[in-house]
């Protein structure tokens, strides 16, 4: 009884492994394939890029103080003149008053300057007409005209005084003017960098206090597309993009500008293509990241060659695909391959043969088929059987694993 049992065990054993290794001629093709189709391709130019408003503003401090109140938050939206924040004014109300103060005296000083110019004028003009009966010297007559020529000098002076001193009270009063902090457009409050009681320096620079993006409706997108492909880039040209925010949905856009100046980082060079969308729908919010494709060109109801068929070249020697193409190389220019390229269509006998073509656009997936004896619905070899060695195991071609003992 054991030894039938083992008797059957070893059949079984046996039929299985012939019928692996005759299972090759069930008809069923041991090559992988992939039809030629007729469709649809688009030629487009991937990027990334990072999403903008249009227009944001930097509201900053031209003086320098303490934060007294703050009247808006992130994501208010603001009026344009608007109050949104005030610094403590009591410094530049005092400097105002200071200056207001050095006006008033510079009017004095000019009044003063006024009185002396008719007094030493009334004596010059009495000494003249006194010289003329010999009543006063001539000297006399001549320290009062500089007299009255020194005191019209001093009147000069006087003004300028003035002058200055209501210059310096108009800068008093616009700087009181800049303590209160207002909406340059109307937009929303995207950021806000200031709390009450912080100090504000601008003694070297103009702190950024807020952030306003004018109109978060209409958004745009800064993309870095690579220096290879900014010569496809034009304005005009259809562009879609995803967000992770949104990763099932796809928005669509437009370029607007190619900008030429160029971005360098860490010596790879790109530049920046603008692209504007409508964000209606609030959805992008500035910041988020873009996956973008620039729409070249699109070629509709054309064959469409797998990208994997390119790829394929037989990895065993003296099978028909290879001396088939040696046949073609050998044919004196004739059957020359366009563009030398080819690939390779699984014969009626179930083996790869050679067929040349010329291939034109891609997106990544298919090729278009410019040049080339296919049709639709042809089967094209994109991968082989493993090949077997020494009876151990198969090895995919192309792969360079060794087998672990």
């Amino acid at each position: 009884m054991k030894k039938a049992v083992i008797g059957i065990v070893l059949a079984a054993v046996v039929a299985f492994a012939g019928y692996m290794y005759f299972r090759k001629d069930n008809g069923v093709s041991p090559y992988r394939t992939a039809k030629v189709e007729k469709g649809e391709i688009v030629d487009a130019v991937a990027a990334t890029g990072t999403i903008n408003a249009v227009t944001t503003v930097s509201v900053g401090s031209q003086v320098s103080g303490t934060i007294q109140q703050i009247f808006v938050d992130f994501n208010s939206r603001v009026r344009k003149g608007q109050v949104i924040a005030l610094i403590d004014p009591r410094l530049l109300e005092a400097a105002v008053e200071q200056a207001r103060a050095n006006v008033n005296n510079a009017k004095a000083s000019l009044e003063r300057a006024q009185v002396g110019v008719i007094d030493t004028e009334r004596t010059n003009r009495r000494n003249r007409e006194l010289v003329k009966d010999g009543f006063v010297a001539q000297a006399d007559v001549d320290s009062s005209q500089t007299a009255w020529e020194q005191a019209a000098a001093q009147k000069r002076s006087a003004e300028a005084v003035l002058q200055q001193a209501e210059g310096a009270l108009r800068v008093a009063r616009t700087n009181l003017e800049y303590a209160t902090i207002r909406s340059p457009v109307d937009g929303i409050v995207i950021s806000r960098t200031v709390d009450v009681g912080q100090t504000v320096a601008a003694s070297f620079q103009t702190p950024t206090l807020f952030s306003i993006a004018e109109d978060l409706t209409k958004m745009q997108v800064d993309t870095n597309v690579d220096e290879s492909d900014i010569g496809r880039a034009a304005l005009g040209q259809a562009v879609t993009f995803t967000v992770d925010a949104w990763p099932e949905r796809t928005f669509a856009g437009e370029v607007a500008q190619v900008r030429n100046s160029p971005i360098v980082t860490q010596n790879v060079v790109t530049y920046n293509v603008v692209v504007r969308v409508d964000n209606r729908e609030l959805l992008l919010k500035p910041g988020m990241t873009a996956n973008v494709s620039i729409e070249v060109k699109k070629f509709g109801d054309v064959l469409k060659i797998p990208n994997a068929a390119l790829r394929y070249r037989p990895a065993t020697k003296g099978t028909t695909a290879e001396s088939a193409g040696k046949r073609q190389g050998n044919g004196k220019g004739k059957g020359k391959e366009p563009g030398g390229q080819r690939v390779f269509l699984l014969g009626k006998d179930g083996k790869p043969v050679p067929v040349p073509i010329q291939a034109g656009a891609s997106n990544g997936t298919f090729t278009v088929l410019e040049e080339g004896n296919l049709k639709e619905g042809d089967l094209l070899v994109t991968g082989e059987p493993q090949a077997k060695k020494d009876g151990g195991d198969a090895t995919p071609p192309g792969m360079g694993f060794g087998r672990m003992r």
